[in-house]
């Protein structure tokens, strides 16, 4: 029972690929990188909503106690005629204390909070860009290994095929050595190339199992028969979408940012403020000199501040942020540079094999009449079997090449939709 129900769970994700474009969409969705994205978006809005509440009021709850070694009194004729008077002015205790609270609500910032929380953004948004372009890569690697996969599969078809037609020939010259028109090491030659071709197919067939374990590993599907793409897609040079350039708009988009921000720091910030504490002394000196009591007090009012500060580094910190963009902007012209030289390698590539398919078939067509040839003058004992073998050799050697000619250029073409993505 418990193994049916892992099984239940583990059907969808077996589900079959057949195409290129599904095993690239698997991939991405199995690959680990993929949960970065939902981390990065969470942390975002987690240090703007942070940023924001710099608009709550600040409250600040404090405790003190003193002892000084000197405080207010009143000089010594105030304190002789009061006397007099038979008041007694003993003046602040040296030993002070206060609990209480202070409130800060800012009213004017200058857009620092607005700016802070907008760099904070762009800063995802790079973050996700960069992830993006590291997910990007996975597609690469998904077509190295699928037309490694489909080419694997060609040959398996072409040396079955090869196994095919030497078996007809081995049962022929099986039959012209028991009538005696043909000698028996004939036939076991071309058995013995049979098998070897066999065990070719066995090595062909283990690689194959190699590939498939890695890409079903990477995608979390089931390969079961993966389908040629079709090669009239043909990507437009024009157009480049790759994620690395979207990464360095970002980077330039959080600079903007940052420099908005350099502006706002320059503003004035304008608050209200209120304060209140219980302790000694309180705000009357006069009242706490006489009767040396604990006593409540409070204050409430507006202040207006503004940082000079900023202007000494202004200079240097926009002198900074011009540096980030111009290596951006240097960024990107490298790589639009070394893009646009894998596309002519790619462009080259695709139009030679067009060239050598263009005369694939006439070549299979001819070694086929040859190798045909070969067979019937290996009847008539013209030529020995070495010659037959060294024919139908050739005949899949010519196969084989068009085959690779044929995937090669498939590959150039996905390649160059990597490059572009498109």
């Amino acid at each position: 029972m418990r193994k049916i129900i892992l099984w239940l769970i583990m059907l969808p994700m077996m589900t079959q690929a057949q195409t290129l474009d599904e095993c690239q969409q698997a991939a991405e969705r199995n690959y680990p990188l993929i949960r970065q994205y939902g981390l990065i978006e969470r942390t975002t809005e987690l240090t703007v909503s942070n940023i924001r509440k710099g608009w709550l009021p600040q409250v600040t709850a404090s405790a003190q106690a003193t002892l000084q070694s000197d405080v207010t009194e009143f000089p010594d004729q105030m304190q002789q005629m009061y006397r007099t008077m038979g008041i007694d002015m003993e003046g602040l205790r040296k030993h002070q204390y206060r609990v209480g609270i202070d409130v800060q609500q800012t009213i004017y910032d200058g857009g620092i909070i607005r700016q802070t929380a907008e760099i904070a953004r762009q800063h995802g948004e790079l973050q996700t860009a960069l992830n993006e372009t590291n997910m990007y890569q996975v597609r690469k690697r998904v077509n190295e290994m699928y037309f490694g996969l489909l080419l694997l599969d060609k040959q398996i078809a072409l040396n079955k095929d090869l196994q095919e037609l030497l078996a007809a020939n081995e049962k022929k010259l099986l039959s012209m050595a028991n009538g005696g028109t043909a000698a028996e090491s004939d036939y076991l030659n071309v058995k013995a190339e049979r098998l070897n071709t066999a065990q070719q197919l066995t090595g062909i067939e283990a690689q194959r199992q190699a590939v498939v374990r890695m890409l079903e590993a990477f995608c979390g599907m089931e390969i079961n028969a993966p389908q040629k793409p079709d090669s009239l897609f043909y990507p437009d040079p024009q157009s480049n979408q790759r994620p690395e350039l979207k990464a360095i708009d970002a980077q330039l988009r959080l600079s903007e940012a940052q420099e908005k921000a350099l502006d706002a720091a320059l503003k004035p910030k304008l608050g209200v403020f209120v304060q209140g504490y219980y302790g000694y002394p309180g705000y009357n000196l006069f009242e706490d000199m006489m009767k040396r009591q604990s006593s409540w007090n409070g204050m409430i009012g507006a202040r207006l501040t503004w940082n000079i500060a900023p202007f000494y580094t202004r200079k240097n910190d926009k002198a900074k942020l011009q540096l980030q963009r111009e290596t951006a902007e240097s960024n990107r012209d490298v790589f639009l540079f070394n893009n646009n030289l894998e596309q002519i390698q790619q462009n080259e590539n695709i139009a030679r094999y067009r060239r050598l398919m263009a005369d694939d078939e006439e070549i299979i067509s001819l070694r086929t009449s040859i190798r045909k040839a070969a067979e019937s003058k290996l009847s008539h004992g013209i030529i020995d079997v070495n010659d037959l073998l060294k024919e139908i050799n050739a005949e899949n050697v010519a196969k084989i090449q068009q085959t690779v000619h044929e995937i090669e250029m498939l590959k150039e073409i996905y390649d160059l939709k990597y490059t572009t993505n498109q």
